[in-house]
Order: structure tokens, then sequence, then C-alpha cells
């Protein structure tokens, strides 16, 4: 069985999400894509983004028609700050995985950042590091020590991110097309981002 990891904030969760999620899942032949939300992501502040509630709700509706799409609260259990390499090891755990087994899906705007990340090179060998790029991500940012250990995913690219919608719906602009209508309909309601 071969399972990924895509971890994250999730706030809002984004059709980029889902179509990242699927390409990944489609080429690496993946039977579970596990959504990892973060409770406190390492590297953010706490009043940066939503509550708990509303991003696992809205992730809940992201992925409620979609087969091998699955949430984990791993990291809202454990509480405080999570880091990546204690979720893989705890999923590679409960699904008695390899490492040839595990895969660890992460943005290319997070892999910029990755050397900064607890213990990344155990990050490497516990699990296979796949990087769905963004456009303009250039390679030469990073360390050629993490290149010869990453998978770079050749899937659409799509020029989404959470931060952008947040900032569309602070301007009064539509998100229509980039969250699930239910989503939208979700923010509408809870009146999420105005502030």
């Amino acid at each position: 069985m071969k399972v990924c990891i895509f971890g994250g904030t999730f706030d809002p969760p984004h059709i980029g999400h889902l179509i990242i999620a699927e390409a990944i899942k489609e080429s690496e032949n993946i039977d579970r894509m596990i959504f990892v939300p973060a409770f406190l992501p390492p590297h953010k502040e706490a009043s940066e983004f939503s509550s708990v509630e509303d991003r696992l709700k809205m992730l809940k509706l992201s992925l409620i028609e979609t087969d091998n799409f699955e949430l984990s609260n791993i990291e809202i259990k454990r509480g405080g700050v999570s880091y990546s390499i204690e979720t893989i090891r705890e999923i590679k755990e409960e699904f008695e995985l390899t490492r040839e087994e595990i895969y660890f899906l992460i943005g290319s705007d997070s892999l910029i950042e990755f050397h900064n990340w607890k213990n990344p090179e155990k990050i490497l060998r516990e699990s296979q590091v796949i990087v769905a790029l963004r456009p303009g991500f250039r390679p030469s940012k990073i360390s050629q020590e993490y290149l010869s250990k990453i998978w770079f995913s050749n899937v659409l690219q799509v020029e989404i991110s959470s931060s952008q919608i947040r900032q569309r719906v602070h301007s009064g602009l539509s998100i229509k097309y980039l969250v699930l209508d239910s989503v939208l309909e979700y923010i509408k309601e809870k009146e999420l981002y105005l502030q």
C-alpha cells in the first residue's frame, strides 16, 4: 500500500490543493492521500490563521466526495507545534509502512524553507519527498544535497494560494471557482477572512 501525507494549514483548502493531490495520486499510484492540517504550524503565529474548527470543517467539506482522500487530525490531537518528522513516523507506524511506501508531499514554496525545518535529513530518510512545482520556482535556490533526494512531480501547476484567497475575501473580491462551492458557502456563513 502506498500512502501520501499532504500537510498544511489549509486556510482555506482550495482547488489547487485538490488538483495537485489528485495528480500525485494518479502519477504515483497512491492508495491513500492523507490530508494533515497543522494545529499550530511552525514559523507562524496563531493569530495568522483561522481556528482549528473552521479549517477542519472546510477540509472535510473539500474531501467529502473524493475517493482515496482522507483527513487525519493527528496533529490537531497532538496539539501545540507539530513537526513533519513526528507525523511521518506516526503514520508509518499506524499503517506499518516502509520508506518506499510512504510519500510526503510539499509545495516548491515550502522546499525553499526546507533546510530550516526540524530534522530535514530524517524526513528524507524516513519518507519519499515529492515536491509539487509552483510557478516561478527556481531549483538553483535549493541545496544540491536536498535536490538529489527528492522527486519533482511534473503535475499541472496551479497558481492559487490560500493567502491570495484570504486577501481576495478581505478585499471584497470573488473566490468562486477557487474553492469548492461548499467551502465558499462556509466562508460566507462564518464571515471568515473579513478582518
